[in-house]
């Protein structure tokens, strides 16, 4: 809903969005997300979102069906209870509700703009499945404001920032101060001015004498997402007010205490998916489609035209998306009191302990460039000589539209700058396949191996191939570099049929060798097993490998340390970050797996990069479920265990830092870190790439004990 006496534009932008998201709903249900038959009637003809979208709908209805069906269970023994609707638009809480024969004591009330209301009512009056659920008593004249009024149903134009033609509307729709009822506002009051939001939460504490609150908002605005977010629906006209005042949980929490509710819990989607939604039912949900994956939505003309024809579902935006939302119950006069997010599992608690030892500032490098094509993620940046860095694969920008990266492109450092270019290949062909989260091991100066990748659910898993290097000049100019896609058939290419994993360069009694680890396949949405590939003919070798076994994992890091390879964080099985460290040393007959303790315990994390320079490990970026900031440099002493966090100071760049499916490379002798790339399809809000390489100076952050 509108702030008061809303100007038309904003007023048209704010209904605009319960529309959008009706839309979104009736999308996940027809994919299965939701067992909703009501919405598509309300909606009409459904158009197709993403899976990212589907899962977030998802965990928005069943926090909601969570909490309500809860209030119904708690208050079965009273004779009469109220639901009141802020902002419902066209949600079709009711419908399911009576279908469901759950209103056998209830009313429903549904507020919204005068004119949503008399839209809804006329659809459910020209709706026989719809009319016939709601006995029609024809009382829409009983009051100015009431659009739709059946025997347990009422529908109510009204702008809830006018809070007194709001109360007198309610009071003479039948409603009763003294009956236990619930409040529900999906992502509403943050539309409103904080002064009149508030006062409506207050209002709704001191005029009902048993009575609960379910609200499910945006929080933590000054992130790099949430800044994403809050650009997105002031770009529509319907700018999130409540933020700046109520940014986190802690705050929102306290505004509830503030205006008379004396029970509250809150928690992030996170924690709710994780907590609230059964093992069995989570597994459900993560089936229904291909995730993490590149979509075709729609290949119209239209589509095509504003650059919509494809996106990715990636794991990392659905985490984040979760950690940008809230879901909020409060209650007062309730005997017991109402504790629907009070679940059986304990709730993991994301407000830990981060030792912080200071920040690292961020600084944007000058790069001379002709091209755009550093603006990716899911890529893969390597070196291949001293200052001559080669990035491959990814989603990006290129030629003016997003799409899976066919380009290569070098970043060389030349005369104290950097500069790129787009490399030329030789005899372009399928060969490269335009691959994302794959890897490419530097075996020289002029050979590389790709392994593994994915393009599209149709190919989801590629092999192997050389990347050779034609050119590089002396003078190191990028025009005089060209690589050469060339395939190789190696034993074990059945084998690199994965992506989200790790290679990584060991040495076994005096041999080299490339250790591949974990990630996801066709048919394993988590990898637990490794193959050591020999250099130079890459062929698969059997080493004896003992010690407790890592979990099996994928988006984690890996790098190379006293001829073995340090295995950290990543996702798991259940799509939950992990917090272990694995040191794979060499050993007198092969290789023993070696638990790394930290202290305090490192936080979950994955989709970040690792480096390792004089016994510290440095992991960088990647998506956890802290709340309280997001991932920095994470500095681990490998001798001690000590493990103490940075934060990434990026005021002097001028667009959000994202640190998620990056790469980075690290340079020993100018102890300097170069961030490439990273980003994503932040949900429903756009796509937000870097623009620039980054650069961060870690030498303070490497000489300190």
């Amino acid at each position: 809903m509108g702030p008061a006496r809303p100007d038309g534009r904003r007023s048209a932008a704010v209904q605009g969005t319960g529309g959008s998201s009706a839309v979104s709903k009736c999308s996940a249900a027809e994919r299965g997300y939701v067992q909703d038959r009501f919405v598509r009637l309300l909606v009409g003809r459904p158009r197709r979102r993403t899976a990212l979208i589907h899962r977030g709908y998802y965990v928005r209805a069943r926090a909601v069906d969570h909490c309500v069906q809860d209030f119904l269970l708690k208050t079965q023994s009273h004779p009469r209870t109220q639901i009141l609707s802020l902002g419902a638009g066209f949600d079709s809480l009711y419908f399911r509700l009576k279908d469901m024969d759950l209103l056998r004591h209830t009313v429903i009330y549904e507020v919204d703009f005068p004119n949503v209301a008399c839209q809804k009512a006329t659809l459910i009056k020209r709706t026989e499945e719809l009319s016939a659920l709601v006995e029609d008593s024809g009382a829409e004249g009983s009051g100015v404001t009431t659009a739709f009024s059946g025997k347990d149903y009422r529908l109510l134009g009204v702008d809830l920032s006018e809070l007194p033609k709001l109360s007198i509307a309610l009071e003479e729709a039948g409603m009763d101060n003294e009956v236990p009822t619930l409040f529900i506002a999906e992502v509403v009051l943050t539309y409103m001015e904080n002064s009149r939001s508030d006062a409506l939460i207050q209002w709704a504490a001191e005029h009902f004498s048993h009575a609960c609150f379910l609200l499910y908002e945006q929080m933590h605005p000054e992130d790099p997402f949430g800044r994403v977010m809050q650009q997105h629906f002031r770009q529509l006209n319907s700018a999130l007010r409540s933020l700046s005042q109520y940014p986190d949980c802690e705050a929102q929490q306290k505004r509830f205490f503030e205006k008379g509710w004396t029970e509250c819990s809150v928690m992030d989607m996170n924690e709710f998916f994780t907590c609230c939604i059964p093992e069995d039912e989570q597994r459900r949900v993560q089936a229904l489609e291909p995730f993490d994956e590149y979509e075709q939505i729609c290949n119209c003309q239209k589509c095509r035209r504003e650059n919509k024809t494809g996106t990715l579902s990636n794991f990392e935006e659905w985490h984040l998306k979760c950690s940008h939302y809230f879901v909020l119950t409060a209650s007062k006069g309730m005997e017991p009191s109402w504790t629907p997010l009070l679940s059986n599992v304990t709730v993991p608690h994301h407000h830990g302990p981060i030792r912080l030892a200071g920040s690292i500032s961020a600084l944007a490098c000058a790069v001379q460039s002709e091209v755009l094509g550093l603006r990716r993620y899911g890529h893969h940046s390597s070196v291949i000589k001293p200052n001559v860095i080669l990035t491959t694969g990814g989603f990006g920008e290129e030629n003016g539209h997003h799409c899976r990266m066919r380009n290569f492109h070098v970043l060389i450092k030349y005369a104290g700058s950097w500069k790129t270019k787009c490399v030329k290949k030789e005899n372009p062909d399928k060969r490269w396949d335009e691959r994302l989260y794959h890897t490419v091991s530097c075996l020289s100066d002029s050979l590389a191996l790709v392994v593994g990748g994915r393009t599209s659910p149709s190919n989801a898993a590629l092999g192997m191939l050389w990347l050779r290097f034609l050119k590089i000049c002396n003078d190191l100019d990028p025009a005089d570099v060209t690589v050469e896609p060339v395939s190789l058939q190696p034993a074990v290419e059945r084998a690199a049929l994965r992506w989200r994993h790790s290679t990584t360069e060991v040495i076994f009694k005096g041999e080299k060798y490339l250790f591949m680890y974990g990630g996801r396949s066709a048919t394993q949405p988590v990898l637990g097993d490794w193959y050591f590939l020999h250099i130079p003919e890459i062929s698969c070798t059997t080493i004896s490998v003992e010690g407790p076994v890592p979990e099996g994992r994928h988006s984690h890091s890996a790098c190379s340390w006293k001829g073995g390879v340090l295995i950290a964080g990543g996702l798991g099985a259940a799509e939950q970050p992990l917090n272990s460290v694995f040191l794979l040393r060499e050993t007198e007959h092969g290789f023993r797996w070696q638990i790394i303790e930290t202290h305090p315990p490192l936080i979950p994390r994955y989709s970040h990069t690792a480096h390792v320079h004089d016994e510290k490990l440095m992991l960088v970026g990647g998506v956890w479920f802290h709340s309280l900031c997001v991932p920095g440099i994470t500095v681990i002493d490998l001798m001690t265990g000590l493990c103490v966090d940075y934060t990434i100071n990026a005021e002097c760049l001028e667009w959000p830092l994202m640190l998620h499916n990056h790469s980075s490379v690290f340079l020993p002798d100018e102890k300097e870190l170069l961030l490439i790339g990273g980003g994503g399809n932040c949900f429903s809000f756009g796509t937000h790439l870097n623009p620039n390489p980054i650069s961060l100076n870690l030498s303070s952050v490497l000489s300190s004990p």
